[in-house]
């Protein structure tokens, strides 16, 4: 086995014989740590498994296997490889300067780059237990640069990782790799009684009033009926269009989902999905994706009709909905993808942070791309995240 440098502080350098490789999904199919992989989170093992078969975006799909010294696999991190388009969550005029100079650089800011973590959603250090996975994201950390030198990438990222990771991938910013914030989720207390106790004990006296007024609105419409189901295979074809009308409404826009995904996510996971579906006279107008693990109910894609949305104040309806039947069923937290966060902050959500950890290949380009990353991050071009009490949270500051 290669022996491999593994640095566990700035300055401080020790000789390892652990190992990490680069291994295939076919090469995984043989390694039972992969299917332990992730199994504390909603998305463990198969639902990588599934992105790979269902999210065909020009990705190429790998994992480093890391080893023991004896030679035992200890952890898979999954990683994909892409062009990324560097400016792709940046403000308006930086979006549009970019586009004018491609008319004759086409690649302009645009980059062959190594990406770890999830291709729909945010990334997890694979690991037993804390411990490990410090010890893990310090082996990775080590010989990750090679690997995407060898690979042709010129970038690396790792790709949406929780705030709660930062102390053990403190590794990779003493291995040249910068810290900027992503779009963050949001988090919701619903320990609460009922959706009414939620409301008059959480929001202001001005939000409520609005709510119940949006809710009275809906009411007075014919009847809208949920039901919640975990396979939507049947039903593929009505909901499809409703998750295109608000992906293409979103200025930011990096996965696109399939039908086999939403399809696969049924029947591979149906112990981690709900699907929750509303109809007027029998005709779907808004279903939402959600997963959940433990006491947290994960809010992960909407899909609205358009034709009614809004003046059915469906957002709200649907919010309402997954959080009566959340709190009915034991739920103490909601958790909610990024984006739409001024409805959010009016709900009394708190910012969930991600990060990413860049760095380029060529220390020659890295040193600049250390300054120029805080200007292109996609966080401060969104003027309501500002003010959420915990905004600060999201650098790390407390």
């Amino acid at each position: 086995m290669n022996e491999i440098v593994h640095p566990t502080r700035a300055g401080d350098i020790v000789a390892h014989s652990s190992s990490v490789e680069i291994v295939t999904r076919a090469e995984l199919v043989r390694c039972l740590r992969w299917a332990k992989a992730f199994s504390n989170q909603r998305k463990d093992h198969r639902y990588y498994d599934l992105v790979e078969d269902a999210i065909r975006q020009g990705f190429e799909h790998r994992h480093f296997l890391l080893r023991d010294e004896r030679g035992e696999v200890i952890a898979v991190q999954p990683f994909f490889i892409l062009d990324q388009d560097l400016v792709a969550g940046s403000g308006r005029w930086i979006r549009a300067l970019a586009r004018f100079i491609r008319r004759l650089w086409p690649r302009f800011m645009q980059v062959r780059t190594l990406m770890v973590g999830c291709a729909a959603g945010e990334g997890h250090l694979d690991g037993e237990d804390e411990l490990s996975r410090h010890s893990n994201a310090q082996l990775l950390a080590s010989v990750i640069l090679r690997h995407a030198r060898d690979l042709n990438a010129k970038l690396i990222v790792l790709k949406e990782f929780p705030a709660k990771y930062r102390t053990a991938l403190e590794c990779f910013l003493q291995c040249g790799f910068t810290r900027v914030p992503s779009l963050p989720m949001t988090r919701l207390n619903i320990g609460y009684t009922s959706f009414d106790d939620y409301l008059d004990t959480a929001l202001s006296s001005g939000t409520r009033q609005t709510l119940r007024r949006k809710f009275r609105k809906a009411e007075r419409a014919p009847a809208i009926e949920m039901s919640v189901i975990q396979d939507v295979t049947p039903i593929i074809d009505d909901i499809y269009p409703l998750y295109l009308h608000v992906y293409e409404r979103s200025n930011l826009q990096f996965e696109k989902l399939t039908k086999e995904y939403f399809c696969g996510l049924g029947q591979r996971m149906p112990d981690k999905v709900r699907f929750f579906v509303w109809r007027q006279n029998g005709s779907i107008i808004a279903f939402s994706l959600c997963m959940i693990q433990g006491d947290t109910i994960y809010s992960e894609y909407l899909g609205l009709d358009y034709r009614v949305a809004f003046d059915l104040h469906l957002y709200y309806y649907a919010f309402r909905d997954v959080v009566t039947w959340a709190m009915a069923n034991g739920y103490r937290w909601m958790h909610s993808s990024g984006l739409n966060y001024d409805p959010k902050l009016h709900l009394r959500s708190e910012l969930d942070p991600l990060d990413l950890y860049v760095r380029h290949t060529s220390e020659i380009f890295n040193t600049p791309l250390k300054w120029i990353l805080p200007l292109i991050e996609p966080t401060r071009y969104d003027k309501t995240l500002p003010q959420f009490p915990n905004y600060n949270e999201l650098w790390g500051r407390a």
